[in-house]
C-alpha cells in the first residue's frame, strides 16, 4: 500500500480526497495536515470528511505529517507551496500539487527548481479537463482565424480569478497560434474596451453560489461557432485525478511532471 498524507485535509478538496481514499485498494491515508489554530486540528480526519473514524488525527505539524509518507497531496494555498516542497524533500516524500492560483513568478520558480523528489503539478486534476486541453489545442490549430473566448464559473469562495484551468486553456490556444498569451489576453469586458481586437483571447470569470467548476472555450467564426465545455458536477473528479497522480508519481525519478505524463497524453502546448 502507498502511504498518502493530505496537506489541507480540512478543506473542501482535502475532505474529498480523504473520502476517495476510503475506497482505494492501493493507497491508504497516512497523515493529515490542518492549519495552525484551526478547529479541525486534533479531530479524526475520517470523521471530519463525513466518514467514520479512520485513526488519523489532523495535525498542524507539517514535517511530522510527511515523515514516513510515500506521497503528499497538497491542496493548501499557493503561499504554502514552497514550504510544503521543502518539507517533502527533507522527508524524501513525493508530492502532488493540486493547489491553484500560483502566479507566473511562482510557476517559473517551480519549473526551474532543482527537484530532489518527484512531483506532479496540475491546476486541475480532473481527467476530463486534461483531455479538454488537448481538444482545445486541436480546435484552435484547425480554426486559426476564429475568435477565442474562455469563460469559467466557480463557487463564491474561490480565491483566485481567473482559474488556473482557464489560464491553461488560454495558453493552449495561444501556443498553437504562435502567440504569447500575456500579449493577447483580455480579462473580462467593460465600458471603454471598444471592439474586439483581432487575435485576442478573452478570459472571463464568474463567482456565484456553490458551483464546483465550469469551463467553456468558444471559437466563433463567420457563420459558425464551436464550443468545448467541461462541467465538474462534484469534487470527486478532482479527488480521483489526484489519487491517480499520487499512485503514478511514487517511485518516479526526481523532477516536475504534469497530468499529461500521468495520463499518457501529449504535452499541452505552452
Amino acid at each position: 500500500m502507498i502511504k498518502v498524507s493530505i496537506l489541507g485535509a480540512a478543506g473542501r478538496m482535502g475532505r474529498s480526497v480523504i473520502q476517495a481514499l476510503a475506497n482505494d485498494g492501493h493507497l491508504q491515508l497516512y497523515g493529515a495536515l490542518g492549519r495552525e489554530g484551526s478547529d479541525a486540528v486534533g479531530k479524526d480526519a475520517g470523521v471530519l470528511a463525513g466518514l467514520g473514524p479512520v485513526g488519523v488525527e489532523i495535525t498542524a505539524d507539517l514535517r511530522g505529517v510527511v515523515a514516513g509518507a510515500d506521497v503528499a497531496i497538497d491542496f493548501t494555498l499557493p503561499g504554502a507551496t514552497v514550504r510544503n516542497i521543502e518539507a517533502c524533500e527533507a522527508a524524501g516524500c513525493a508530492l502532488v500539487i493540486g493547489s491553484t492560483g500560483h502566479d507566473q513568478e511562482q510557476i517559473a520558480w517551480l519549473e526551474a527548481h532543482q527537484w530532489a523528489v518527484p512531483a506532479v503539478l496540475a491546476p486541475n486534476m480532473s481527467l476530463g479537463v486534461n483531455l479538454l486541453y488537448q481538444l482545445a489545442a486541436m480546435a484552435a490549430r484547425t480554426l486559426p482565424d476564429f475568435d477565442a473566448e474562455i469563460t469559467e464559473v466557480h463557487h463564491r469562495h474561490k480565491r483566485d480569478a481567473p482559474s488556473g484551468t482557464a489560464m491553461s486553456l488560454g495558453q493552449a490556444v495561444a501556443a498553437v497560434r504562435g502567440q504569447a498569451l500575456q500579449e493577447v489576453v483580455q480579462f473580462g469586458r467593460g465600458p471603454g474596451d471598444g471592439p474586439r481586437a483581432k487575435g485576442s483571447i478573452g478570459i472571463s470569470a464568474v463567482r456565484a453560489g456553490e458551483v464546483v467548476g465550469e469551463h467553456t472555450l468558444l471559437l466563433a467564426g463567420a457563420g459558425e461557432q464551436l464550443e468545448l465545455r467541461h462541467v465538474a458536477q462534484n469534487r470527486a473528479s478532482f479527488a480521483g485525478g489526484a489519487l491517480r497522480a499520487a499512485a503514478w508519481v511514487q517511485g518516479k525519478p526526481p523532477g516536475l511532471y504534469g497530468m499529461p505524463e500521468v495520463l499518457g497524453l501529449p504535452a499541452v502546448p505552452k
